[in-house]
């Protein structure tokens, strides 16, 4: 759904998106807790994401990236970890609400409570959303608009951004390069995510510590998403997206030294550092290459390569361990993937006015 969000929200709006994202959720999360077959379940699962599609990271990012321009990485990196911070808070809790050995509320009543949040919200938050700051006679940053004066004297940072079309953000380097760097940086992401914990049952740990280096690569993560987001503000962010990215490489390598719980817990700082450093710059870097009039449609077509390598991932990680009988093979073939995107990130290279019109792509 990422280019159908993506193209809804530059036309629609951010306050349109949240209020039909989070009123598809609450249906999603309704029907979940009614749940009796497979079927259902899948159909509550695909309606739930769609709602979370609609209302979720895609709109968040294009509601920051007209808000903010200078400091654009840094208001990136805060939404992140008010995202990460939720899901720190949130998903213990429902794991205690639904635990099947207790007499709580259990998963059904949890949903829909769920749903209840979501329909409360579809109401509250469209109501103080707004679109972008000309809505009310406001500039990105809280600024106006740089001049040429300032611009001639300033930093680079400094400098008016282009505001490109999908058609000409599909005719430059940079789009594919950062499409295809940020797949290949999250192919270990979801690998992880999916196998992380049969790994550390194949070794002898159990469910508990698994839990715990979870929690501790989450905690470093929602750190550096504000220190990246920051981070990137200040020093060219393909740079910055280059260093995290492989910092988040090093620490998948460390899954494939041994048993050692040393090395696990060197994985998930490590893995927090670059995964939580590199999340708001892998956005923040297509406004400042894109611009803002189109930033929503430019998301959303970048997505479906992305997603395409992460349909590979988890699947393609199971296959190998099973077949070589452990994982190491399979996370270090994902770590050199990693290493790919960190150089695509590197040689992304920001769109010039003046290519652009060369090639006759330019409005």
């Amino acid at each position: 759904t990422g280019p159908i969000a993506g193209y809804l929200v530059d036309r629609m709006g951010t306050r349109f998106m949240v209020f039909t994202g989070l009123m598809i959720l609450t249906v999603g999360f309704f029907l979940f807790s009614r749940v009796e077959n497979l079927w259902m379940f899948y159909l509550a699962y695909f309606i739930m994401s769609v709602g979370q599609g609609q209302a979720g990271w895609l709109t968040v990012m294009t509601l920051m990236n007209h808000w903010f321009v200078r400091r654009r990485g840094m208001a990136m990196g805060l939404a992140m970890v008010g995202m990460g911070v939720g899901a720190l808070v949130l998903i213990p809790v429902i794991a205690w609400l639904i635990n099947p050995e207790a007499d709580r509320l259990g998963w059904r009543h949890t949903a829909e409570i769920l749903a209840v949040v979501a329909l409360v919200s579809a109401i509250v938050l469209p109501k103080i959303i707004r679109n972008k700051p000309e809505d009310i006679g406001d500039y990105p940053d809280g600024e106006p608009p740089v001049s040429a004066a300032t611009q001639a004297g300033g930093d680079s940072l400094s400098k008016p951004e282009l505001e490109l079309t999908i058609g000409q953000a599909l005719r430059t380097q940079a789009f594919w390069c950062i499409s295809f760097g940020h797949g290949f940086g999250s192919m270990a992401v979801l690998a992880i995510m999916s196998h992380l914990g049969l790994l550390l049952r194949d070794v002898g740990y159990d469910v508990q510590i698994t839990g715990w280096v979870i929690t501790v690569q989450t905690a470093v993560a929602i750190v550096f998403q504000f220190f990246g987001g920051w981070l990137g503000d200040r020093i060219p962010k393909n740079i910055a997206l280059f260093i995290f990215t492989a910092i988040q490489g090093l620490g998948v390598v460390f899954l494939t030294l041994g048993p050692n719980m040393f090395y696990f817990y060197a994985f998930a700082v490590l893995f927090g550092i670059g995964f939580g450093g590199r999340t708001p710059l892998t956005t923040a870097i297509r406004g400042d290459y894109f611009g803002r009039a189109s930033f929503g449609k430019i998301l959303g077509i970048s997505t479906v390569p992305m997603n395409i390598l992460l349909l590979i991932a988890a699947p393609l990680v199971g296959f190998m361990r099973d077949e070589l009988g452990d994982y190491d093979q399979a996370f270090l073939l994902m770590a050199g993937f990693n290493t790919l995107g960190a150089v695509l990130f590197l040689i992304a290279r920001r769109p010039k006015l003046e290519n652009l019109l060369k090639s006759g792509s330019a409005t």
